[in-house]
């Protein structure tokens, strides 16, 4: 489960890194593609290793469902994280402005990348363990 915590954060960090610098290169023609994330964001996508476990338990599902699944599991987890944060003036997210926000902790529009990073939690997590059951 520590390879894991440490492949899911890495794979989080790195996502978000390249997400946010091509967002200010095509919204704000920034081409020196500086990206931007928060320490605190490494344990928050490190908890995507609890994907193997439920994976399992999906196997057999079609991909839709458990990208699903993973997308609600992962709106779930920001906005708690976010909730638990901006209690302690610590959360490095704010999506207020965002027209399809939810208090301002998440996104509904960014369901498809939450599908995707679901899917790729389960695969880096846990697909040499699930083939070995």
């Amino acid at each position: 489960m520590n390879q894991n915590f440490f492949k899911c954060g890495m794979i989080g960090w790195t996502m978000e890194l390249a997400f946010s610098s091509i967002h200010d290169l095509t919204t704000k023609h920034d081409k020196r593609m500086i990206g931007r994330t928060s320490l605190l964001m490494f344990p928050i996508y490190g908890m995507g290793a609890v994907f193997c476990p439920l994976a399992k338990k999906l196997r057999g599902m079609n991909t839709f469902i458990r990208g699903g699944v993973y997308t609600v599991l992962i709106f779930l987890t920001e906005y708690a994280t976010g909730w638990l944060l901006r209690r302690f003036s610590m959360c490095p997210w704010d999506y207020s402005d965002a027209k399809y926000n939810i208090d301002g902790l998440v996104r509904l529009d960014f369901a498809p990348a939450w599908f995707i990073l679901g899917l790729v939690f389960e695969k880096c997590t846990c697909e040499k363990e699930c083939q070995d059951d």
